[in-house]
């Protein structure tokens, strides 16, 4: 029986390319600025100091804005990175540059579900506040209260079966009571070595018959 589901974003509930191509670029444009323009805030003082920490170097601040522009065309799933861009995308949200990117089927199934009592989480490598900023703006008005919880790479690697017990532990619900969406195969090995029931995303292409792994296509060939 499934008492929760926890899902991934992109390629899953949001196409990848929106993230890819409309996310990604909006945030490496305006990093410089940004931090030039807010370096004095305590949050951004912060995500710089964390920069510092992992690089292990005394950096200035635009040699912080050059390892973050290095980490994003390396597509590099560091958390001060990801907690940086999320601020540049609220203010994008807020301003209207675009909107969240949520397949129609996935917003009917995640609404579908929360009527039969399923509680539904969120695990990403982007920072909770991105998520949250995703699913508050969409063309289908504000998707948050779908959602029980929002879990980013501060509880762990994605591709790590630790990080899908810490999540099973601090929702209560048994790992065998949890379903995991994802289009990635290791995310899936992870979360089913840690217990939970999953199934594999496939947006794009052909599911592949002889995977390990239950695959579909889109929200609606899922049944619970």
């Amino acid at each position: 029986m499934v008492k929760s589901i926890v899902t991934d974003i992109e390629g899953t509930t949001s196409s990848l390319s929106f993230v890819k191509d409309v996310l990604f670029p909006y945030a490496r444009a305006r990093m410089g600025e940004f931090i030039r323009r807010h370096a004095k805030d305590p949050a951004v003082q912060r995500v710089l100091d964390e920069v510092r920490r992992i690089s292990g170097k005394k950096l200035t601040d635009a040699e912080v804005i050059d390892q973050l522009t290095r980490w994003i065309d390396e597509d590099r799933k560091i958390t001060p990175l990801k907690n940086l861009q999320g601020m540049i995308w609220e203010d994008g949200y807020r301003q209207g540059d675009f909107k969240g990117h949520v397949y129609h089927d996935a917003v009917r199934q995640l609404r579908n579900w929360r009527r039969q009592g399923i509680s539904i989480y969120v695990f990403s490598s982007g920072s909770v506040q991105a998520q949250k900023l995703l699913f508050t703006h969409t063309e289908y008005g504000d998707l948050t209260p779908l959602f029980s919880g929002y879990f980013d790479t501060t509880i762990g690697n994605k591709r790590e079966a630790g990080s899908y017990r810490k999540i099973a532990e601090a929702i209560g619900t048994k790992p065998d009571e949890i379903l995991f969406l994802s289009d990635i195969i290791e995310e899936l090995d992870a979360a089913r070595a840690a217990g939970m029931q999953v199934i594999g995303l496939v947006r794009e292409g052909v599911p592949d018959l002889r995977s390990a792994y239950r695959q579909v296509r889109n929200f609606d060939e899922i049944e619970i």
